[in-house]
């Protein structure tokens, strides 16, 4: 009786002690921060995998907060000078070979981008992990070799998200969302998303590499790389326009 009593008082102790350390949403807004800084630049490398055949996709990113993103696509040759823009909660894309912008409407936001395994929403992140979501901490689990939090996301009521519910693996030691689930409005999951080879870029260290694979899609996935980063460039709002879309190279 006595080893009981003394377990159950330790599995309370473990679980006060778990309590009083950071909440799922304040680990979920470090990981966030981390990852996007008060602004960001880079160069980064898509490469869409497929059975019987890859498509290698190259761009310059810039971002500001959680509220602007403008990405140029630099190869292949086809796509060379498209940009996509995102302010707020809109997003756009300019199409020089038709010289053109288009609106692309929150109805598209969960569709493939470039024809990957990321969707639009990936892209530009027009929802926020942060403030459109409930964050519930479940557990702390070993994953490949890292010690993480297991941390459920669930939507707001009319947030602007495309996901049901998100399962994220979030690093102790660095606050990096090192993996993570995607499930549809039906619970089922849809994509799992592995981040890999942590490495210094400007201020910080961060993954490198991100692999998106669909579940149910056989010898499929799509691998973002990293291939350099800046961050809190001091990017001037003004940068995010639609008439520098046209002009940004």
């Amino acid at each position: 009786m006595k080893k009981l009593v003394l377990t159950i008082l330790m599995l309370a102790s473990m679980q006060l002690t778990f309590a009083q350390g950071l909440s799922a949403k304040e680990i979920i807004r470090k990981a966030d921060d981390k990852n996007r800084g008060l602004s960001s630049q880079g160069i980064m490398t898509m490469t869409v995998i497929r059975p019987d055949w890859t498509r290698t996709v190259t761009m310059k990113t810039w971002s500001k907060s959680r509220e602007y993103s403008l990405v140029l696509i630099t190869t292949p040759a086809r796509d060379k000078g498209q940009v996509f823009l995102k302010i707020k909660t809109e997003m756009w894309n300019w199409v020089p070979a038709i010289d053109k912008t288009i609106k692309i409407p929150p109805s598209m936001m969960l569709q493939s981008w470039m024809g990957s395994d990321f969707t639009n929403d990936d892209l530009v992140k027009q929802s926020s992990i942060v403030v459109d979501y409930t964050h519930k901490l479940l557990d702390r689990e070993k994953v490949r070799d890292m010690d993480c939090y297991k941390i459920e996301l669930t939507p707001l009521p009319d947030a602007p998200v495309v996901w049901g519910k998100v399962i994220m693996w979030v690093t102790v030691s660095g606050y990096d969302v090192w993996m993570a689930e995607y499930y549809d409005e039906d619970n089922k999951l849809v994509n799992v998303s592995n981040n890999y080879d942590i490495r210094r870029m400007g201020d910080r260290e961060i993954p490198t590499r991100l692999e998106m694979i669909p579940v149910n899609k056989k010898g499929q996935k799509t691998v973002m790389h990293i291939d350099e980063m800046k961050f809190n460039t001091g990017i001037d709002e003004s940068f995010f326009s639609q008439q520098n879309m046209k002009k940004i190279k």
